[in-house]
């Protein structure tokens, strides 16, 4: 029977086994050559990661070509992007007064070794062509998106000109230019001349 006055003397040598086993694995594994992944640096993807939790949080795409879409648990979700494509992400949270953030970002995916910003739940990150906080704003981008689908124009084929033209104007308070079919016969007569 112990002493309960004296302290029991703790052996630390099985622990330190384990510490020096885990070293010489870890050693091994940056030692081995690298199998490449699914996902190799020529197709690397843009991942987003997308969470719903019905009238508390809400992440989702508004529009984008998705290239893979994986699913983690039932309220949560992987979509990813390749290069070049445009896609908007909306992002809304809530609590029990009503909304705290009101989000979108229309973001262009970006090719390896292309320069990018960094932003929440987009992976690697992306080239930022647009990005408004607060619910008015927000539903003006929204507005902007329908007006470019009424114009019979897929908002994925948007000069990307167009959404950083929308983002300028909302920012300075002014009600952006709406994109048109003469507007995206133009952009594609640019993108050929630019080859």
């Amino acid at each position: 029977m112990s002493d309960p006055a004296r302290p029991e003397r703790i052996d630390f040598s099985a622990f330190s086994e384990a510490l020096r086993r885990q070293a010489a694995r870890e050693a091994q594994v940056q030692r081995a050559p690298r199998i490449p992944s699914a996902q190799t640096s020529q197709t690397r993807l843009t991942e987003v990661e997308l969470t719903w939790i019905e009238k508390k949080l809400e992440h989702w795409i508004r529009f984008g070509r998705i290239a893979q879409d994986r699913i983690l648990t039932r309220r949560t979700r992987v979509v990813s992007f390749r290069p070049g494509t445009i896609f908007a992400f909306v992002r809304w949270t809530a609590n029990d007064y009503g909304t705290v953030i009101s989000r979108i970002d229309i973001v262009r995916a970006v090719a390896p070794g292309e320069p990018y910003t960094t932003l929440p739940f987009v992976r690697p990150g992306g080239d930022i062509l647009l990005h408004v906080e607060s619910w008015p704003k927000v539903s003006q981008v929204l507005a902007a998106i329908d007006a470019a689908e009424a114009a019979g124009v897929d908002p994925c084929d948007v000069a990307a000109d167009h959404w950083r033209h929308v983002h300028n104007r909302i920012a300075a308070g002014h009600q952006p230019r709406p994109y048109t079919m003469e507007r995206h016969r133009a952009w594609l007569k640019r993108r050929e001349i630019e080859g």
